[in-house]
């Protein structure tokens, strides 16, 4: 992986800019802003996409694979850490002496002078970034935004605006949410994770004290995290605001009842206020409170910010369902930690009723799958009625010899619970076997694995073909 140089001087004009991995949905959210903003924009990316052709839709030349000729007569190029160092349209903006950003400092380009919310945290990130982002518009504002994943309401995971504002979802995996000049820091969370970056969770903890307390107006932090605990209490800044479940959180929320649509209320300077969520999750709940955190300190009533936070309803590849055949619902989760996984399922079970949860699970990153496969298992031997295991996705890194999805099957308790399957056509095959009408199937994992969900649903769809024949044939 590349290993970007985020102290060197972003220029004030890019010239043309070429994006390398321009399908993701960050670095394809920051390319429409850029084509927005009057640049030329191009890109590449290892494989064709709906977001390709999507891009292509607004004039946006996209290459599939990677070749030095791509960069044509760019000025600059936009990168991210999964890069591979050879990468040979890297290697030719090296040898041509173009300026080469991350995708973090094409964002801090982007924002420039804007009154910037930045959303960072192990996860919850990009719902939280969506329920700010909806809200502000519903609260009749017009904020810029890049998020992580596509906005349900919006069709889109990036816009201009013109209200001042700029919501975007900050990466911490490589330090970059560092960059940003951030008027409001929202964290979410702070779990050890990306260790392979920081090397140790004290130095996790380091960055999101940095973070925070270079927020110009004000800090918005969970008030149940074990981390984030650690992090307020050596946090300096004069504004502090937190939300979450504990008693004395500024943003207490409540009452939640997850039995149908999510109701909740939070307690905030001893008045309740009542909510309803359109996204399912007690998660979801403790999410909306940090987005109604932050919407209250930019100076909005409380109970406007709950309604307007009412009507988010959702972000692509976030419990997203894809079909249902047969009476069997094939739905795709961004999950890729165990925390992220539990709510995941959790929120599942509150909504599939008498059926059974099968759990699709695609390990990510070698480093993470070797630190957490225990509790990667357990979680979901836990949650999940049934769980089929892929191999490793290993974006950014190399093989880890002996790491592969059998690291996390081999630490179920009762192996009646899972089965490893390296192989996707097997894996669909598998599922369509096992699964009953009134089942949820669920992808879990922020690699590729959503790409599995037509083969899941094309094997559902043999199955039901085949039992279909099967009844008719006995009947006549």
């Amino acid at each position: 992986m590349i290993k970007p140089d985020l102290s060197i001087e972003i220029p004030e004009t890019l010239g043309a800019v070429h994006f390398v991995g321009i399908g993701g949905a960050g670095m394809s959210g920051i390319a429409r802003l850029f084509k927005a903003s009057g640049l030329t924009v191009t890109g590449s990316d290892r494989s064709d996409s709906k977001t390709a052709a999507k891009l292509r839709a607004l004039d946006i030349p996209v290459t599939v694979g990677h070749d030095a000729a791509n960069i044509g007569d760019a000025d600059t190029l936009v990168v991210t850490s999964a890069l591979w160092a050879d990468n040979p349209e890297y290697l030719a903006a090296q040898e041509r002496g173009l300026t080469i950003l991350h995708r973090s400092q094409a964002l801090a380009w982007l924002v420039n002078k804007q009154r910037l919310i930045a959303v960072a945290g192990a996860h919850g990130k990009t719902t939280s970034t969506g329920m700010i982002v909806t809200a502000l518009l519903e609260l009749e504002q017009e904020p810029s935004f890049v998020n992580g994943g596509v906005i349900s309401e919006l069709g889109t995971s990036s816009a201009l605006g013109d209200g001042g504002i700029f919501v975007v979802e900050a990466d911490e995996s490589d330090g970059s949410f560092l960059l940003y000049d951030t008027a409001v820091a929202l964290i979410t969370n702070v779990d050890p994770d990306h260790l392979d970056h920081y090397g140790s969770v004290e130095a996790v903890e380091d960055a999101f004290v940095r973070f925070a307390d270079a927020a110009s107006e004000f800090v918005v932090i969970s008030s149940d995290d074990a981390g984030a605990l650690r992090v307020s209490s050596r946090v300096s800044h004069p504004r502090v605001l937190t939300f979450g479940e504990a008693p004395d959180a500024d943003f207490r929320v409540h009452s939640i009842d997850t039995s149908g649509p999510v109701r909740y209320v939070i307690e905030h300077e001893r008045v309740s206020y009542p909510g309803v969520l359109r996204v399912p999750g007690h998660h979801n709940a403790i999410n909306a409170a940090g987005a109604v955190a932050v919407l209250v300190g930019l100076g909005f009533a409380p109970d406007a910010a709950i309604a307007a936070v009412g009507s988010f309803g959702g972000t692509g590849r976030r419990f997203e369902l894809h079909g249902t055949v047969g009476g069997v619902s094939v739905y795709d989760d961004y999950a890729h930690h165990p925390t992220e996984v539990e709510a995941a399922l959790t929120a599942a079970r509150t909504v599939v009723g008498e059926g059974r949860i099968i759990a699709v699970h695609q390990p990510h990153l070698y480093s993470r799958t070797q630190l957490m496969a225990g509790e990667f298992a357990e979680t979901l031997e836990r949650t999940a009625d049934f769980t089929i295991v892929l191999d490793v996705c290993g974006a950014r890194e190399d093989p880890v010899p002996g790491v592969t999805g059998e690291t996390v099957s081999s630490r179920f308790a009762d192996p009646s619970h899972v089965a490893y399957i390296d192989d996707w056509q097997r894996a669909a095959d598998f599922m369509a076997s096992y699964a009953q009408p009134g089942d949820f199937v669920i992808t879990l994992g922020c690699g590729d694995v959503n790409l599995i969900v037509p083969q899941l649903l094309d094997s559902l769809e043999q199955a039901s073909a085949s039992s279909s024949s099967r009844a008719g044939a006995g009947g006549e």
